[in-house]
């Protein structure tokens, strides 16, 4: 469970970002819809820990977010929160199958390379496993971003334009594989996107407004 109140952010020299509050329980999927510049990125970041809370709170399963040192936030990050980056950071010395393990390896999990290997599947890139990425298009990078994700099965799933690169059928594809991965590991799914294909396909959602 994931949970909001009272958040602001504000970048310097811009305008104070105020975010209406956010409650997404396990198995419950929240769509956040806005136009470019309104603080898609931002609020994700701030549920993410990538950003530091600045004014407001977030509590995921009880915990308060902001009482975290930085590198407590870094280890429940790991542990219980999978993100797909508008922006893949990936290791390009490592194939894609090595990208998405490296996510276990860095949680303090052992490695499971079949696991791995499914959610490449299942996501029909698995022939594109012994690829490294800058080798991939658009679409499959975004795609190896999402297996990396969900490879821990996180409690938390904060996704960022997660569709805006593929096509009808693969955005169909990855939203039931997310949706299938949130119920099977009890997850909050929150999306975030501009993507308005998604607005027919989740009943929650929310609209940022400037």
């Amino acid at each position: 469970m994931i949970q909001t109140k009272d958040l602001t952010y504000r970048y310097s020299g811009e305008e104070t970002i105020t975010f209406p509050d956010i409650y997404c329980d396990s198995k419950e999927i929240l769509l956040v819809l806005g136009a470019s510049g309104v603080g898609k990125t931002t609020l994700l970041h701030l549920l993410g820990g990538i950003l530091r809370i600045q004014k407001g709170s977030i509590l995921i399963d009880g915990a308060d977010f902001k009482s975290f040192s930085d590198t407590q936030t870094d280890h429940f990050r790991g542990k219980h929160i999978g993100i797909v980056f508008q922006q893949n950071h990936f290791v390009k010395s490592l194939t894609s199958l090595e990208n998405v393990m490296l996510a276990q390896q860095l949680a303090g999990h052992n490695t499971d390379k079949k696991r791995a290997q499914a959610l490449l599947d299942r996501l029909n890139i698995g022939d594109k496993s012994s690829k490294y990425t800058n080798d991939l298009s658009q679409g499959e990078k975004q795609r190896v971003a999402i297996a990396r994700a969900l490879i821990n099965k996180p409690k938390i799933i904060l996704a960022d334009e997660l569709t805006s690169a593929l096509d009808d059928m693969n955005c169909n594809e990855v939203l039931n594989l997310l949706q299938e991965q949130a119920h099977e590991a009890d997850s909050a799914l929150i999306v975030v996107t501009h993507d308005t294909r998604l607005k027919e396909k989740i009943n929650r959602k929310i609209i940022l407004e400037r």
